[in-house]
C-alpha cells in the first residue's frame, strides 16, 4: 500500500463542512463516509476525514479543540502555479471560510491562509525553486 496522509477533522455540521470542502477542491469518497464522518480526497495520497464531534471524541482521550479559538496545528498544501493559489482561497472565502493572514509573496514562495468552517486553519502556496535565493 502507498504511503497516505489522513487529516482528521471535528466539525459541527457535516454536511456544511462536505459542502466547504467540495467547493475548494476535495471530492467526497462515498465508501468511507456515513452520517458520522465523510471521507475527503484532495490526491491519491491526502484524504481528510471529517468527523462529527461525537464520532471524533471515540478517538481521543483529550477535548476537543475550538478551532475558532485555538490553533492546533495549520495544514499546508502546494499547488501547481500562483493562480491555482489564489483561486483556491477566493474559494475558500466564497464558501464561507475567511482568510487569516495578509496573501504573503515570498519571492519564490506565494502564500494565503485560510480556515474552514470550523476555524481549522489552511495554507495553500506555490514555491518555484529556480527562483529561492542562494
Amino acid at each position: 500500500m502507498a504511503k497516505q496522509v489522513f487529516i482528521n477533522l471535528p466539525v459541527k455540521d457535516l454536511k456544511k463542512a462536505m459542502a466547504f470542502y467540495e467547493a475548494i477542491g476535495f471530492t467526497n469518497n462515498p465508501q468511507f463516509t456515513d452520517e458520522t464522518a465523510a471521507c475527503m480526497v484532495w490526491s491519491d495520497a491526502i484524504f481528510v476525514m471529517l468527523l462529527t464531534h461525537d464520532k471524533f471524541r471515540q478517538f481521543i482521550s483529550k477535548a476537543v479543540i475550538d478551532a475558532k479559538q485555538t490553533v492546533g496545528v495549520i495544514n499546508a498544501l502546494s499547488l501547481e502555479n500562483n493562480d491555482e493559489v489564489n483561486s483556491f482561497a477566493e474559494k475558500a472565502v466564497k464558501a464561507g471560510g475567511r482568510e487569516y493572514a495578509e496573501p504573503k509573496d515570498y519571492g519564490f514562495m506565494q502564500q494565503r491562509c485560510v480556515e474552514d468552517l470550523d476555524g481549522h486553519n489552511w495554507e495553500v502556496l506555490y514555491m518555484d525553486m529556480s527562483k529561492f535565493p542562494g
